[in-house]
């Protein structure tokens, strides 16, 4: 099964419902929940969306919402490696650095879905749109 971690615009584009994005972080959030793909996130990933969330909306239900979404994706884990990697990177965005090197750590993850293309740049990893990848696997 393929590995992704979902990055933070992928998130907040579902629980958004930002258009047109939205439409592509549904379905890669229902390829997950069939077990099409395995999807991961970060715990920095997680604390952003709960944050941007918290603006709009309750905390109880803020809980619930990644409580299910955590039924459904797995987090990778951050340590002192990481951190050390990222800081010893060439990105110029250090929360970028932090979700590349826990995806590489991880070592079962090969692409990162974002819509933020231009600041991974410097990574090892494949990195898509969600609509791009997709359109490669046929469900765009």
């Amino acid at each position: 099964m393929e590995k992704v971690l979902l990055d933070t615009d992928v998130l907040m584009d579902f629980f958004f419902d930002r258009k047109p994005f939205a439409r592509y972080s549904t379905k890669l959030i229902n390829l997950c929940a069939e077990r099409q793909i395995q999807g991961y996130t970060t715990p920095v990933i997680i604390s952003n969306v709960y944050y941007l969330l918290r603006k709009v909306a309750k905390h109880n239900i803020i809980v619930e919402k990644i409580k299910q979404l955590l039924t459904i994706i797995d987090i990778v884990k951050m340590d002192k490696n990481v951190v050390l990697s990222a800081l010893n990177s060439e990105f110029k965005d250090f929360e970028d650095a932090l979700q590349n090197f826990s995806a590489i750590e991880n070592g079962q993850i090969k692409i990162i879905l974002t819509r933020n293309l231009k600041d991974f740049k410097k990574s090892e990893l494949a990195i898509l749109t969600p609509e791009t990848y997709l359109k490669g696997k046929n469900n765009g």
